[in-house]
């Protein structure tokens, strides 16, 4: 089409300097020592025009070569597409050994592009064969020395999809050594270590994640929370209370302020007879918001002075006076403080609001004391008839 083009402008200038050259042809002189050229201007034009012709046809047929060297390339990038394409079809459709075939076969004449040794190193996994999977992966990486971060990163998620976990964090790790800026090798990583439990690695991955806002907000928060609850009930398992007042005084100021790790911060000191410091923690909670586990667990102190333990939990009444909780805990100080009518009082107010099977088994006990022996079977009865049948709702969330 080029030459089409070319050819008729030029016939359109011939025409036109023809025209221009009919009342006067034009004369041209070229000399050169004893030497001299003569023609017309019309003659002289045409001769430039024709070698300019013959230049332009020697320099593209010096360029022939080439072209049909670019031609075969593209002709061939284009079988490799279509027949990538429908490698990935059958990939798609799941027919996993169909596609892994026709992949290795693109990655066998040298074609393939990244995707390809992707492809099929993850149509070799859906079929059970990992040691093929890793074999693509290893040469991909031969082949393709540039994408070591991609590779590793679809490697790291095969390897979490296959539930070969401890490989995973392993990849990852390395990942992260050679890409520590890359926000998803960030982001699998805290994948991996959420799905291995491996608090430990959470809780240093944390400033990080926050640092490069890979989580905000109500997530990060929910993380954190969910990472020191578990590792303040691994050292109250272990019995270190050194340990667990090391982990709180780590805990992020908005994660401290979170109820439900507040009580099993409580709950871990009361359990590790550190009842003083477990007072001031929740008392500090509950003077910001209600909770009731915290207020349960002031129920369950067990040293102090008790007599301003309960004049505290009465003072809360005042805001709260149906709270089956509150009720129990008020209960519970008053047996402490050998206050049997105020005890019984509050045991019977919590269980009119909600019944449980421990505030039955406690007005038993105190009825007994009493020497009320069928009321206190009858409250024993219904104690564990409710802990048997679990027939009354939670008195309390799990923390």
């Amino acid at each position: 089409m080029k030459w089409l083009v070319y050819t008729l402008l030029v016939l359109l200038a011939s025409v036109a300097v023809a025209l221009f050259a009919l009342p006067d042809p034009g004369y041209v002189l070229i000399g050169y020592g004893n030497y001299s050229v003569e023609t017309s201007l019309v003659l002289f034009v045409a001769f430039l025009l024709g070698l300019y012709a013959v230049v332009r046809l020697l320099a593209g047929l010096w360029h022939v070569p080439a072209r049909l060297r670019g031609w075969e390339q593209r002709r061939r990038v284009l079988k490799a597409r279509s027949r990538l394409d429908r490698a990935f079809v059958r990939l798609l459709e799941g027919d996993w050994q169909e596609a892994e075939r026709r992949l290795a076969r693109l990655i066998a004449d040298g074609e393939a592009p990244l995707v390809a040794w992707l492809g099929a190193a993850r149509a070799a996994q859906q079929q059970g064969a990992e040691a093929r999977r890793d074999q693509y992966l290893q040469q991909a990486r031969r082949h393709l020395p540039g994408a070591d971060v991609a590779i590793g990163l679809e490697q790291a998620g095969l390897q979490r999809d296959a539930g070969q976990l401890p490989p995973a964090a392993a990849t990852l790790d390395g990942l992260r050594q050679l890409a520590p800026r890359r926000t998803r090798v960030l982001e699998l990583r805290t994948e991996v270590a959420r799905q291995m439990r491996d608090w430990s690695k959470l809780r240093e991955l944390l400033p990080e994640l926050r640092r490069r806002k890979v989580l905000e907000g109500e997530a990060l928060q929910e993380l954190t929370v969910q990472v020191y609850g578990n590792l303040l009930r691994r050292a109250i398992e272990a019995r270190d209370l050194s340990a667990l007042k090391e982990l709180w005084a780590d805990v992020p100021a908005a994660a401290g302020r979170d109820a439900a790790l507040q009580a099993v911060y409580a709950g871990g000191l009361l359990a590790l007879e550190a009842d003083e410091d477990a007072e001031a923690v929740i008392r500090k909670a509950l003077a910001r918001d209600w909770d009731r586990r915290l207020a349960y667990l002031y129920g369950n102190l067990r040293r102090g002075d008790a007599a301003a333990q309960l004049s505290t939990a009465e003072h809360w009444l005042k805001a709260h006076e149906r709270d089956p909780v509150l009720l129990l805990t008020l209960g519970k100080l008053c047996l402490r403080n050998e206050l049997w009518g105020k005890a019984r009082h509050y045991l019977e107010a919590s269980i009119g609001q909600q019944p449980t099977a421990e505030s039955y088994q406690l007005l038993g006990t105190l009825l007994n004391r009493l020497g009320e022996r069928d009321e206190a079977a009858e409250a024993w009865r219904k104690g564990v008839s409710l802990a048997a049948g679990k027939s009354a709702a939670a008195l309390l969330p799990e923390f």
